[in-house]
């Protein structure tokens, strides 16, 4: 790493200063957030690593490098999730610490990759194996259990086209390994001669492979349009602020009268009681279904017997139409931690003291589902794939929908706890990177929040609702037939990633074991 001529004595003292140099990892790593809405600053993505990468490369040891890795992911992992103080207070620190240890390895492979003399073949496999290295984080931090998949690198692109046609070939993972690729060919050109020449062929070549994709990758075929209504009721808090929402959601839902509608949906938790229980209101929501002539998707917390017989608080998508409950009822499989559950209560428990955690562990429900409409356009029916708030990250449930014959995709959502933070414009955002990924329209309807729908594509359709905005709009939702690349193949970056990890480590093993027998003295008589 090379310094303004004058100050190079300065920057050096500076990076080699333990306190001074840990406050540069943690910003360095907190850096890309800013990608993310509400900045979105999308172009910041792709040199955004840059610093932390020349950081690494600059650490001296194996050991620094590690720790440079560490303190650059909790700064990430703080950056990206910052809006869940209010409700974690300081444990979000210790969240963030914990999770920035997966970054750690990754210090090491950067700095084994970038830390001493790169030659053009390192430069060659630093671009592949850096992203690989990063894939692997991106998945260990994606189990529910540690957070799940909010702030994937690859979710910063949700605006921008090409990289949409890139998730559909390879999900957001393959984005990530794109923007990561980058990333590291840019931070080569501040290393040598022979790199910067890797640098320079290495930044063309993800050009031309996201210009490939985004012009020849496979699109599902439009098929009809499903004009679909989201009421969003807005905000109400207080003893009676169940009842008031309920009241105001049936208020909205009524004005839909006459608008020929396929679906109308509400927002997460927008019924606060078991239905099966309370048939007085499952027959207002009917006679609304009557009056504007679509089912509505309503979402229950409450505590309820669920499809496996157990009894509990439930989130729960139900179905009503004209003659009452359909059936249709999706439980909430993966649940927020310390939100709707708290990983190892025994341990743990002591979260609820010091912010808003889940004073009563949420139950999960056992298997996806999909709904029929059968009074959707053309008398065909229409069959949709509902998702429950934080569900709408995992790219894999959105998958398993459509492989099981969704047409369209709809998430119920609620950001009443983070209305003034970037929550509801990141969450509202990563319905354009599923819906790109499977090729089928996405509904993200929300209590409070940003209620908004996008075509096949990951384009948006119509004006989205805010999070000031307490109201129902009508949406022309495009339909499609067929599937995407990624709905096939699968997770084949992670797999591909992985195989490349391993083998580059056989490769580095097998090195060191012959380094080490070339150095052993011959014995006499052999």
């Amino acid at each position: 790493m090379r310094f303004p001529a004058g100050r190079s004595g300065q920057w050096e003292r500076v990076l080699r200063s333990g306190r001074w140099r840990s406050c540069l990892a943690l910003l360095a790593g907190a850096l890309p957030a800013l990608a993310f809405p509400a900045p979105s600053l999308w172009w910041l993505a792709g040199v955004g690593l840059v610093p932390w990468l020349l950081l690494i490369r600059s650490a001296g040891t194996g050991r620094r490098a590690a720790l440079d890795g560490w303190l650059g992911g909790t700064g990430y992992m703080l950056a990206v999730h910052h809006w869940l103080m209010p409700s974690l207070h300081v444990f979000i620190v210790v969240l963030a610490a914990l999770l920035g240890l997966l970054w750690a390895p990754w210090g090491l492979l950067v700095f084994r990759m970038l830390g001493g003399p790169v030659s053009g073949h390192v430069a060659v496999t630093a671009v592949v194996v850096v992203p690989c290295g990063w894939l692997m984080i991106e998945l260990a931090r994606s189990w529910e259990a540690l957070g799940g998949p909010w702030g994937l690198l690859g979710a910063s692109q949700w605006q921008v086209a090409p990289a949409l046609r890139v998730a559909s070939v390879g999900g957001v993972w393959l984005v990530s390994f794109v923007v990561v690729a980058v990333n590291t060919a840019v931070a080569l050109l501040f290393v040598s001669a022979a790199a910067r020449v890797v640098a320079a062929v290495g930044i063309v070549v993800c050009a031309l492979a996201v210009g490939a994709m985004a012009r020849w990758a496979p699109q599902p075929e439009e098929s009809g349009v499903a004009r679909i209504a989201v009421v969003q009721p807005g905000v109400f808090t207080g003893a009676h602020g169940a009842e008031r929402r309920l009241a105001r959601s049936e208020q909205l839902t009524g004005s839909l009268a006459g608008r020929d509608l396929d679906l109308v949906v509400w927002g997460e938790s927008s019924v606060g009681m078991d239905l099966a229980q309370h048939p007085d209101v499952t027959a207002r929501i009917a006679a609304l279904s009557r009056r504007v002539g679509a089912d509505v998707l309503v979402n229950m917390d409450a505590r309820q017997t669920g499809r496996s017989g157990r009894t509990g608080i439930f989130k729960s998508a139900v179905l009503v139409g004209p003659a009452g409950l359909t059936g249709d009822r999706y439980d909430k499989m993966r649940l927020v931690p310390f939100g709707e559950y708290i990983p190892a209560r025994s341990v743990l428990g002591w979260a609820t003291s010091v912010g808003r955690a889940a004073g009563e562990d949420r139950l999960r429900g056992t298997r996806q589902v999909t709904m029929s409409l059968p009074r959707a356009e053309g008398g065909h029916g229409l069959r949709i794939g509902p998702l429950i708030c934080f569900e709408s990250a995992f790219p894999d449930m959105s998958r398993r929908l459509t492989r099981d014959g969704a047409q369209l995709l709809v998430a119920q959502s609620s950001t009443s706890s983070f209305q003034h933070s970037w929550a509801p414009l990141q969450h509202a955002s990563l319905g354009a990177l599923r819906a790109a990924e499977n090729g089928r329209p996405m509904v993200h309807a929300t209590l409070t929040g940003v209620s908004t729908v996008y075509g096949p594509r990951g384009a948006r359709v119509g004006a989205p609702l805010g999070t000031h905005t307490s109201g129902a709009a009508v949406f022309d939702v495009p339909l499609t037939t067929g599937t995407t690349l990624y709905v096939r193949l699968g997770d084949w970056p992670l797999q591909g990633a992985a195989a490349v990890l391993a083998l580059f480590c056989a490769l580095v093993g097998a090195r060191a074991f012959v380094r080490h027998n070339r150095g052993k003295p011959v014995q006499a008589g052999r």
